[in-house]
């Protein structure tokens, strides 16, 4: 059983790093629209069983819902690395066999791209990583099974992860995807989706933010 699993904290306190660009309001709004791309995307693919978010977040968990998503519901958030790990635990004990993590601030992402992390999966026990536009962090991850290493999301992930792989005697593939790898954080970030991606849902939020 394949399962996409998109984990998504309280969005009423978004995004702080582009706090010097935009108010809490406008933040919640960005991080909500790149959401709902991610969800657009995923529920395209096709040969998946299950598309899943892992949340304590209200609006999320009725979005999800009325998608046809599943839903975990935390009690609290400790951090998306948990978040991450205890659906993981969830679902495989549900007999998933493969987990793709997708993060929910991703601008650009297609479902041509999540088919493609797909298409590069290995048998058991594997991994594939898409890093971060910088090379540092993962912003995409497939582990087969789904609990063979523990999730380390934030700064210098990807080679955690690699490392983690390594150890745990997986197969590896680390896939070069520009519209995974863009995710928005800081500033830099509506920087380079202003030149690489004027035609998203994302742009035109932040042009009518009066941010072009």
């Amino acid at each position: 059983m394949r399962c996409i699993l998109i984990p998504i904290k309280d969005l009423t306190q978004a995004k702080q790093r582009l706090s010097p660009l935009l108010s809490q309001e406008e933040r919640t709004q960005l991080a909500w629209t790149m959401f709902e791309t991610v969800a657009k995307a995923a529920e395209e693919v096709p040969n998946v069983d299950a598309i899943v978010v892992v949340t304590s977040y209200q609006p999320a968990m009725e979005f999800a819902r009325k998608r046809g998503f599943d839903v975990i519901t935390e009690q609290e958030q400790v951090s998306e690395s948990a978040s991450v790990d205890y659906a993981s635990r969830a679902l495989q004990a549900d007999g998933a066999t493969a987990i793709l993590r997708l993060p929910a601030d991703l601008p650009l992402v297609t479902t041509e791209d999540i088919e493609d992390i797909f298409a590069h999966e290995k048998s058991s026990p594997s991994c594939v990583i898409v890093p971060s536009r910088d090379g540092t962090g993962t912003n995409a991850l497939i582990r087969r099974p789904p609990t063979i290493f523990k999730s380390y999301f934030g700064p210098g992930s990807f080679e955690k992860h690699r490392s983690a792989a390594k150890r745990a005697g997986a197969k590896l593939v680390v896939l070069d995807l520009p519209r995974v790898a863009l995710d928005i954080d800081a500033p830099e970030d509506i920087e380079e989706l202003k030149s690489v991606g004027p035609e998203s849902s994302t742009y035109a939020l932040l042009v009518g933010f009066g941010k072009d």
